[in-house]
């Protein structure tokens, strides 16, 4: 699956949250964060940028296993307002992954994109994950 950086956001904020369940299965290996350069390198910079949050608690998730170095096409995701998330639907879209996010540029227009786009409540409820 595909994380938008507000998964992460919302995972350091709210220990109790659903991202937060989210990001703690990917970290024991229960869930494979899918990502590439450019999605590494926004929410990473997102997460330095607000000060009560830790990259480090997040860095180790974004594991070589999970790495695409192939071709991500952002042209197919115009529809989507924001261009600086296009880049998170694409390589959904690239990988035949799931997109979670609670980003209403997504959230607006999921129904009209070739992806699967979910908030983090709506994947936890969709495969019955529980936390442990």
């Amino acid at each position: 699956m595909v994380l938008d950086t507000n998964v992460f956001v919302a995972a350091g904020f709210k220990p109790r949250s659903s991202s937060a369940v989210i990001i703690d299965a990917v970290r024991q290996g229960r869930l494979r964060l899918v990502w590439d350069a450019a999605t590494r390198r926004e929410t990473e910079t997102v997460i330095r940028r607000i000060p009560p949050l830790d990259w480090g608690r997040f860095s180790g998730l974004f594991e070589a296993t999970g790495e695409y170095r192939g071709v991500v096409d952002q042209r197919s995701f115009e529809r989507i307002a924001d261009p600086e998330d296009r880049k998170f639907a694409a390589l959904a879209a690239a990988t035949g992954s799931i997109l979670i996010s609670s980003d209403a540029h997504f959230l607006s227009c999921r129904d009209e994109l070739p992806i699967t786009v979910f908030t983090p409540r709506e994947f936890l409820d969709r495969i019955a994950f529980e936390p442990t």
